[in-house]
């Protein structure tokens, strides 16, 4: 995790990065679940591209992610100043992005169930967004617990411009994008209840922030799906939908999987009606180790795959 970061000064440069992946990739689908969810302020999605805000070995920056002409990978513009490093951030886009996933492996696995199976030919290159910083990402989780992806959205919105870091960015890369998000040592003391969120998520926010900044690697990837559960869940506010989602998008596990999210129980209903989180959870046996995947698919299905128009978010796809 990244300390409290000034402001970058002196001369910037772009680089371009070319990100590989494993074919089928479905960037509409993704771009489509960034873009319901893009912070006000830090994220953007504006027709094929991704853009947002970066802080980064104390300077500030931000980057933008394309499709490539003949979309067989993405092409990344990072704006930085000119002695800052690129390498640490291509790393953590490839995670945001889920290139490194083998969507062969994934779809052979999942398609074995019928009820999966549709679903995995309509999106064969459906991947689990990921997040840029777990420490963001585990906070949007807090602000998502029982409230729609668009409100929790506006409250997020409202955390940066009461806390995010001001970012003197003039250039189109920076249009809409004004703040970097508040750190940890930031958060841990703000009156956040102000925002006009419930008091005990709040405090949950206000302890994750704490623990955070006084340790900076408990957000680090973990060595597995239950200790990194377990670990979150030791923290106040946090049970075991927000640990489980934590873990699936901040912590790149791939087998995570909020059983009792009720997207889930949704998709997987019958004429008998929907399945209890302990029915689902044993159907998913089948699904290891790509229940993360499993419920990505369920999340999507049905959701249109036309990219957002210019300016404006695309329709928020079923979440759960």
């Amino acid at each position: 995790m990244l300390g409290a970061m000034p402001s970058g000064v002196g001369p910037e440069r772009d680089s371009v990065h070319r990100l590989a992946f494993t074919a089928p990739y479905d960037w509409p689908a993704l771009l489509g679940f960034l873009s319901a969810r893009a912070i006000p302020g830090v994220e953007a999605v504006d027709g094929w591209s991704y853009r947002r805000t970066l802080a980064h070995g104390g300077l500030h920056g931000r980057l933008e992610v394309t499709a490539a002409p003949g979309g067989d990978h993405l092409l990344a513009r990072i704006r930085l100043p000119a002695r800052a490093a690129r390498a640490p951030l291509v790393a953590r886009l490839r995670r945001l992005l889920d290139l490194d996933a083998d969507p062969r492996a994934i779809g052979a696995r999942l398609s074995a169930d019928p009820r999966l199976a549709p679903r995995v030919a309509a999106r064969p290159g459906l991947r689990v967004p990921g997040a840029w910083d777990p420490f963001e990402l585990a906070v949007r989780a807090i602000l998502g617990q029982q409230i729609t992806v668009a409100a929790a959205t506006r409250l997020a919105g409202r955390l940066v411009a009461a806390h995010g870091e001001p970012m003197a960015l003039r250039d189109e890369l920076a249009a809409g994008l004004g703040f970097a998000f508040p750190r940890p040592a930031r958060l841990a003391g703000a009156d956040l209840a102000r925002l006009g969120m419930p008091r005990a998520r709040a405090a949950a926010i206000s302890a994750l922030a704490a623990a955070v900044a006084a340790d900076e690697r408990l957000l680090d990837l973990p060595a597995g799906l239950e200790p990194a559960i377990a670990r979150l869940r030791r923290l106040p506010g946090i049970g075991e939908w927000t640990a489980q989602y934590i873990a699936m998008r901040a912590l790149r596990e791939p087998d995570a999987f909020p059983a009792a999210d009720v997207g889930l129980l949704r998709a997987m209903a019958t004429r008998a009606g929907r399945p209890t989180p302990a029915r689902l959870l044993a159907r998913a046996e089948a699904w290891r180790p790509w229940r993360a995947y499993a419920a990505l698919h369920l999340w999507t299905a049905g959701a249109a795959t036309a990219p957002p128009r210019a300016g404006r978010r695309s329709a928020r796809p079923p979440l759960g």
